[in-house]
């Protein structure tokens, strides 16, 4: 069993927290074989969105570069490279499309760390933080801007409409997550369902335009979706787990920062069903009340370990990856398909 140590000092103490965080996790899952694959379009797709950022206002290409540089894998762009490649597309259009859903990600992270009030992202300061919530806004409004017209460019309605209404769901789902921001009595079937929208509809639409270009059947399409949103979801899973369980560099923000800004996600909202009426009354107040200390966030990790939410998020999210995988099971072995397969336990094995 592989375990997260937390040592946190307090009144001059130091104190660790030991919290299970996965069995049987498989330490050869690796993202690089796609990597491998897409290799040479990711060259074309990063020019691409280098020369999209470009701007006569100097402030958009200094923001957007600072994030774009800042060591994200690219995973979604990779997704609808490798997708198209293995329905046997052969143009250029998955290189334009890959950019388009690169931007509408980065866009989302600007909004993001505007809403939660981040000041770190991938290990780095935070775009608002450095320049300011009005510029981190609005720059990623123009990236929005430069993701749609890069949609037009690619000649496919069908790509287009998969995209748009992702667009559109993405920012259903942050007003969704601002609705539910501290409330305690958020279920957990109302916290996937912000998951599905923030997340997954990325994910899902990266997976699908790739076989829309490529003229794929329907069920081909729809196999890829599926593939998708259940990614995204365990990802996001994984994600949460990691802010009570894992490291800053695994997570690309400190970690213990969803616990600071009040956020509620699926391994508080399983303390909080499963404690006593105390251990709630402790959650209440951390995430409605903002009492977010050091040494409330030991309490909080000791409750994770006490009533096995990371270990139980972690289950969830490899649920929801076996759903990824078989979704994709029907299709025809290729070197892709083996690729896509192998990032589901990538992603699942990010919690170290």
């Amino acid at each position: 069993m592989i375990a997260a140590v937390f040592y946190q000092t307090t009144r001059g103490v130091s104190v660790g927290i030991v919290i299970p965080l996965e069995e049987n996790r498989n330490p050869q899952a690796s993202i690089t074989p796609l990597m491998d694959l897409v290799s040479q379009d990711m060259l074309l797709v990063n020019q691409l969105i280098l020369s999209k950022t470009g701007s006569d206002v100097q402030m958009i290409p200094e923001v957007a570069k600072h994030l774009i540089d800042s060591g994200g894998k690219r995973l979604r762009p990779m997704l609808t490279l490798a997708s198209a490649k293995m329905c046997g597309y052969s143009g250029n259009h998955h290189i334009t499309l890959a950019a388009s859903v690169e931007f509408m990600h980065t866009a989302t992270l600007l909004h993001d760390d505007v809403v939660d009030e981040s000041d770190m992202r991938r290990g780095k300061s935070s775009a608002r933080k450095l320049w300011g919530n009005q510029a981190s806004v609005l720059v990623g409004d123009f990236l929005l801007g430069q993701a749609f017209r890069m949609m037009v460019d690619a000649d496919s309605m069908g790509a287009l409409a998969v995209l748009s209404n992702a667009a559109s769901v993405i920012a259903e789902g942050e007003v969704m997550q601002l609705a539910a921001a501290q409330n305690m009595e958020t279920n957990e079937d109302d916290y996937l369902a912000v998951i599905r929208a923030k997340t997954a509809a990325l994910f899902s639409a990266a997976a699908e335009v790739g076989p829309i270009i490529a003229g794929a059947e329907k069920p081909v399409r729809d196999a890829f979706r599926s593939y998708g949103v259940n990614l995204g979801v365990a990802f996001q899973l994984v994600d949460d787990a990691l802010d009570y369980g894992g490291s800053k560099q695994a997570l690309g923000k400190n970690t213990g920062d969803d616990f600071r800004e009040g956020k509620i996600t699926l391994p508080v909202l399983l303390c909080y069903r499963r404690g006593s009426d105390q251990d709630r009354a402790f959650w209440k107040d951390a995430m409605e009340n903002g009492s977010s200390s050091d040494e409330a966030l030991l309490q909080a990790n000791a409750l994770m370990e006490k009533y096995g939410a990371i270990k139980d998020t972690i289950s969830r999210a490899r649920h929801y990856g076996q759903i990824a995988r078989d979704a994709l099971a029907p299709l025809p072995p290729s070197a892709h398909k083996d690729a896509l397969l192998d990032v589901v336990e990538f992603c699942i094995s990010r919690v170290s």
